[in-house]
C-alpha cells in the first residue's frame, strides 16, 4: 500500500499553548496513527534563529515541544520525528535551491513585504532596515524542508499557503532544468480545525502574550483561564456564544453533548466565574495524563534526545539518498575515469 506523505514543522521559539494543541498538535498526533499516512514532523530550530537570538530560549523550547508531542502520544513507529538541525542535507539543499530561486519570488514573500511596510510606516528611509537574509530567504529553507522528503501534502494555516506555493515553484524550476527529482507539494488547509482566541480576544499567539500554556500546573492553568476577557453581563443575564472566548475554547475541547450543555448554560445566564470553573475542569480532565507524562519526559532529557536521534536516523535514510540524486543531477559528483 502506497502511503500519502505529509510534513509539518514546529518552530522552536516558545512553549506549546492551547491554540497550538487544537490547531496543529492534536490533528497531527491523530494522523501519526493513520496507517494510510506517512508523516514527517520536525522541530524547525534553524527557522527559530531567524527571529530568536536567545540560545537558552531555543534550547528550552526544543525540549518542551519534543516532550509535548511525545507525551500526547505521537506514534514514532508510524512517523518520522526529528530535529531540523540533525539533517545536514537540508542545509546543503537550501543552498542548491537558493541558486535556482529568483530574487523576485522572494521579494513577494509576505513576511518580507510586511517588514518593508513596517519600515515605511515608521518613516525609515531604508526599506530593508533590520531585515536579515534569514528573514528574506527563509522560504527557500522551508522549500528545502519540504522537498528534501518529497512530501506531497503540507498541512498549513491560510497564512502559510504562499510558502508551499513557493516551494512548488522552486521545485518546478529545478525539475525543468535537471529532470523530475522533486515531488510538487500541495498545501492542505483544514478549515474545520479550530483557531483559538487568547486571553485578550485576539488570536492566541506568543507574539501577543495572550496564550494559555498547554502543560502548566493545574493551579497555573486555572489562573490563566480566569484571566480570559469577558463582558460585563451579570449572572442570570443570557450570554452570546458567538463572541465569547470562554465558549470558543470550551467547544474546542468538548464533545457534541458537552457543547450543547454549555450552549444552554449561556442562554440561561451562567456566571462567568462558573463558566471558567467548568472550562478548567474540562481541559484539566483531558490533559492530566499527558501532563504527567510531559513532566516525566522533561525530567528525562536523555530519553527525549534519544527519540530525536532515532528520528534523525530515519530521516537521513531519506535525505542522503535524495541529495545524492540532486548532486548527480547538477553535476557535483566524484571524478571517474578520464576528464
Amino acid at each position: 500500500m502506497t502511503k500519502t506523505r505529509y510534513l509539518t514543522g514546529i518552530t522552536t521559539t516558545g512553549t506549546p499553548h492551547l491554540g497550538n494543541y487544537v490547531g496543529a498538535i492534536r490533528p497531527a498526533i491523530e494522523a501519526s496513527h493513520d496507517p494510510n499516512i506517512e508523516s514527517f514532523y520536525f522541530l524547525a530550530d534553524y527557522h527559530a534563529i531567524i527571529k530568536c537570538h536567545d540560545p537558552e530560549q531555543i534550547k528550552q523550547s526544543t525540549c518542551e515541544i519534543a516532550a509535548t508531542w511525545l507525551a500526547l502520544g505521537l506514534d514514532t513507529s508510524n512517523s518520522v520525528f526529528y530535529r531540523q538541525s540533525d539533517i545536514p542535507e537540508i542545509m546543503e539543499l537550501t543552498w542548491i535551491l537558493t541558486c535556482m530561486t529568483a530574487k523576485g519570488l522572494m521579494n513577494r514573500a509576505h513576511a518580507y513585504k510586511a517588514s518593508v511596510q513596517d519600515n515605511a510606516d515608521s518613516g525609515s528611509k531604508d526599506p530593508d532596515k533590520g531585515i536579515t537574509m534569514g528573514l528574506f530567504s527563509y522560504p527557500v529553507l522551508m522549500a528545502a524542508d519540504i522537498l528534501m522528503f518529497n512530501a506531497e501534502k503540507i498541512p498549513v494555516g491560510r497564512d502559510q499557503i504562499q510558502h508551499v506555493e513557493m516551494a512548488r515553484d522552486i521545485a518546478q524550476r529545478f525539475n525543468h532544468h535537471f529532470g523530475n527529482i522533486f515531488t510538487l507539494p500541495e498545501a492542505v488547509v483544514d478549515d474545520s480545525v479550530a483557531v483559538l482566541s487568547g486571553l485578550d480576544g485576539r488570536k492566541m499567539s506568543k507574539s501577543y502574550g495572550n496564550t494559555i500554556a498547554l502543560f502548566d500546573t493545574p493551579k497555573k492553568l486555572k489562573k490563566s483561564i480566569n484571566k480570559i476577557k469577558t463582558n460585563l453581563l451579570e449572572p442570570g443575564e443570557p450570554k452570546l456564544v458567538d463572541d465569547s472566548t470562554v465558549f470558543e475554547v470550551w467547544e474546542a475541547f468538548a464533545n457534541e453533548e458537552q457543547t450543547e450543555y454549555m450552549r444552554e448554560q449561556f442562554a440561561a445566564g451562567i456566571a462567568w466565574g462558573q463558566a471558567k470553573k467548568e472550562l478548567f475542569a474540562l481541559i484539566d480532565d483531558q490533559i492530566k495524563e499527558a501532563r504527567e507524562r510531559y513532566f516525566e519526559l522533561m525530567d528525562n532529557p536523555v530519553f527525549v534526545e534519544a527519540q530525536l536521534q532515532a528520528g534523525a536516523e530515519k530521516a537521513r535514510a531519506h535525505s542522503a539518498q535524495l541529495l545524492d540524486q540532486v548532486r548527480e543531477a547538477i553535476g557535483i559528483v566524484p571524478i571517474k575515469g578520464a576528464c
